[in-house]
């Protein structure tokens, strides 16, 4: 018989924009994870790191400023450092939940790195607002230097590339975790974008989105479930506002394909929702929210992609 694996990838809200915030908020993802252990799935778990990358940016462009000695942080850092900060408040509030049930299951966390294609389109169309609000001067030099920035508000921010992930440069030990009974933390923010030269990973100056990320990991580890835990009950057409429930993997790339969804938002969940269905068998799409998660997988809630 199949064991029962699922990828859960963890928004934004299940961690907030500050230190106090993510400690307060990973003990309610934790308690969403606990209910999925607690019947018996292996789990994967991925997650946003939006803000905290920013956060991160940000900092260490400050610093920059203030002592000449150091540099900006290359953004492939910045999502290394989320990735570890984030995995480690998550994976210590994951432990205590799973251990206050009477559940001894080590928990991991992996800094994942993710290839990305450099002639991927959306290095020359960016999507992804990230770092401090610049003058009109400094967002002049960031032009100089080869870098996208828009007008936002008062100021001007950096605008960053959103490619496709090609392929989990650490999907085999990811595996290997999973294979020997443990919970893992991985590819969080969507991984660090990296392109190959040669044999060496060069950081890529992008932001992946989780979403595609988690239904590449879920297809990579041959999931049975893809679990993308979000601030709505469902996914609704932006057109319309229809919520959707039950839906055919076919369908939701009809209504993909038809325009039915914000393209910074709700589109990435179900274009990765139904490609991950349509890429097996077997497999479950579910899209809700973090506190539904128990009832999603239960499909008694939130937006439910299958085959058939």
């Amino acid at each position: 018989m199949r064991n029962k694996r699922i990828v859960v990838a963890l928004g934004r809200n299940a961690f907030g924009e500050t230190f106090p915030e993510q400690q307060k908020n990973v003990k309610k993802a934790a308690e969403a994870i606990a209910d999925l252990a607690e019947q018996k799935f292996e789990i994967a778990i991925t997650h946003s790191n939006g803000p905290q990358a920013g956060m991160i940016h940000t900092a260490m462009t400050e610093f920059s400023r203030l002592d000449s000695r150091y540099t900006v942080a290359p953004l492939s850092l910045c999502g290394a450092m989320s990735q570890g900060y984030i995995g480690y408040d998550l994976q210590n509030a994951i432990r205590t939940e799973l251990l206050d049930r009477g559940i001894f299951k080590p928990v991991s966390t992996v800094i994942t790195q993710v290839r990305v294609d450099p002639f991927d389109r959306a290095f020359q169309h960016p999507t992804k607002i990230i770092g401090r609000v610049m003058t009109k001067e400094e967002a002049k030099a960031e032009e100089e230097k080869g870098n996208y920035v828009t007008a936002d508000g008062d100021g001007y921010r950096r605008i960053i590339a959103s490619p496709r992930p090609v392929d989990i440069y650490e999907i085999d030990a990811i595996a290997a975790l999973l294979d020997a009974g443990q919970l893992v933390i991985a590819a969080g923010g969507g991984g660090i974008p990296v392109m190959e030269q040669g044999t060496k990973l060069k950081g890529a100056s992008a932001v992946i989105e989780k979403d595609y990320t988690a239904a590449k990991l879920a297809d990579m580890l041959d999931a049975t479930h893809l679990l993308i835990l979000t601030s709505r009950d469902q996914i609704t057409t932006e057109d319309s506002g229809q919520p959707i429930g039950n839906i055919r993997a076919a369908d939701a790339i009809r209504l993909i394909d038809e325009g039915h969804f914000d393209p910074l938002t709700t589109l990435p969940k179900m274009d990765a929702g139904a490609a991950f269905v349509s890429s097996g068998e077997g497999r479950t799409a579910i899209i809700t929210r973090l506190e539904n998660a128990y009832q999603g997988i239960r499909e008694r809630m939130g937006t439910i992609i299958k085959k058939s």
